[in-house]
């Protein structure tokens, strides 16, 4: 590790962080091209922009380790190390997808990684977090459980009544708000009363900690410090990542509530892919060279992806009723 490393990673751990971003970002942007071709059933909500969030802080995490996720959910899944081409096969609804083909983008899942899914319902992954917190306390081998909601969500009674339960019960839970300034349309300063998110924690009796999410090292450093003091034993804390997305709320959206150039500036000064390379090549940590090369090899992973769910046959009648709990 170099002497002027910006935080305490290695230049391998930095590639792989890098990869992970990126493979987030092309997957994203492959999907908006697709889906506007018409080739993806469904609704898709893309976490283009929003990368150091999820990989900033599941870097810090193991398979031991479970999250309950968003609509917005492929990102945090690709960060969690969940099979890429299986993500895309289950996305075009195809056979060998993680739901074989059966949940479409809303509904990724893959319990083997700690994934415990994408979920279209606000709200509802903060509850089945403070389930998986105490199995993780009973079980005492150092696990967490991680909420993520976007701030429109932050309102929903079940995410507030699970703030209460973590710290009632003192659970390795974190929750985590990607408040991206926006509720699908409603912007976060009309729809929400407190400034701070951080004073919802306040209000449990939880610590909370507002962090610039365009910005990786900081939320490394910031989830790190909390991920640490959960697995010790020190409850539950709420995390904030104040950060941008690229495209609307679902793929279709017309962005009217946009002020006029407001897209154009965030990919230009709020990317924070662009950050994270200025921040590694200007400390000399790793060559432009190096991280193009990874561009490279995801560009080819994506394309491979897209060709083997393509290519993937459909679920058929008879899988209808198959991956349930009951057959009536």
């Amino acid at each position: 590790m170099a002497a002027n490393n910006p935080v305490p990673l290695s230049k391998d751990e930095l590639l792989h962080c890098y990869r992970r971003m990126k493979t987030i970002r092309e997957f994203e942007e492959r999907l908006h091209v697709d889906f506007g071709r018409g080739d993806i059933p469904g609704f898709v909500h893309l976490y283009a922009g929003e990368e150091a969030s999820a990989v900033g802080i599941m870097t810090h995490l193991g398979d031991g380790d479970r999250i309950a996720s968003t609509h917005r959910g492929h990102g945090h899944c690709i960060a969690k190390g969940v099979d890429v081409i299986s993500m895309m096969k289950e996305i075009y609804g195809k056979k060998g997808g993680c739901g074989n083909g059966k949940g479409g983008s809303m509904h990724i899942a893959d319990l083997s990684k700690g994934m415990m899914g994408a979920n279209g319902i606000l709200g509802a992954g903060a509850p089945l977090v403070c389930g998986a917190a105490l199995a993780a306390k009973y079980r005492k081998k150092n696990e967490v459980a991680i909420n993520f909601v976007g701030d429109g969500a932050s309102n929903q009674g079940t995410f507030l009544e699970s703030l209460n339960l973590a710290a009632v019960w003192n659970l390795p839970a974190l929750f985590v708000i990607e408040n991206n300034g926006y509720a699908e349309s409603t912007s976060r300063d009309y729809g929400t009363a407190v400034d701070s998110y951080v004073d919802r924690a306040a209000g449990f009796g939880m610590p909370g900690v507002t962090v610039d999410g365009t910005d990786f090292f900081a939320v490394y450093e910031a989830a790190g410090e909390i991920i640490r003091r959960a697995r010790e034993g020190g409850g539950p804390s709420l995390l904030e990542c104040k950060m941008v997305r690229f495209y609307g709320h679902f793929e279709g959206d017309a962005q009217t509530y946009r002020a006029s150039g407001e897209l154009d500036d965030i990919r230009a000064n709020k990317d924070c892919l662009k950050k994270f390379n200025a921040e590694v090549t200007g400390a000399g940590v790793i060559s432009a060279s190096e991280l193009s090369a990874i561009d490279d090899e995801v560009m080819t992973l994506i394309e491979e992806a897209v060709t083997q769910a393509k290519a993937a046959p459909l679920p058929t009648a008879a899988d209808l009723l198959t991956d349930v709990y009951v057959s009536y």
